[in-house]
């Protein structure tokens, strides 16, 4: 199961976030979220469990807490909508047939 956390202090590292989140279970991958330009944290992020139990657990233990003085939010993370986007570009043409007189 895929969790989104936010709210997390910008000096919290991905082993340190890690660590907490092993204590619930087997933490298959986490990656916080980090600006593209300055390498920061963006204070969010992502962990991936791969028993769903515990990653409920997780959730329902985390959520809400205080993390370093933050309150995080912790929770099922939702699949982006796949809108199909991304295939504009160029021009666009009229189903109309032009006349030429």
């Amino acid at each position: 199961m895929k969790i989104f956390i936010t709210g997390l202090p910008l000096e919290v590292g991905e082993d340190e976030l890690t660590a907490v989140f092993g204590d619930f279970g087997q933490v298959k991958s986490l990656r916080i979220i980090k600006d593209r330009e300055t390498g920061q944290s963006r204070g969010f992020g992502f962990v991936e469990m791969p028993v769903e139990e515990e990653a409920k657990e997780a959730i329902k233990r985390m959520n809400g807490g205080d993390y370093n003085g933050n309150r995080i939010k912790v929770a099922e993370a939702q699949e982006k909508p796949n809108t199909g986007g991304g295939a504009g570009g160029g021009f666009r043409r009229n189903n109309r047939t032009e006349k030429s007189y």
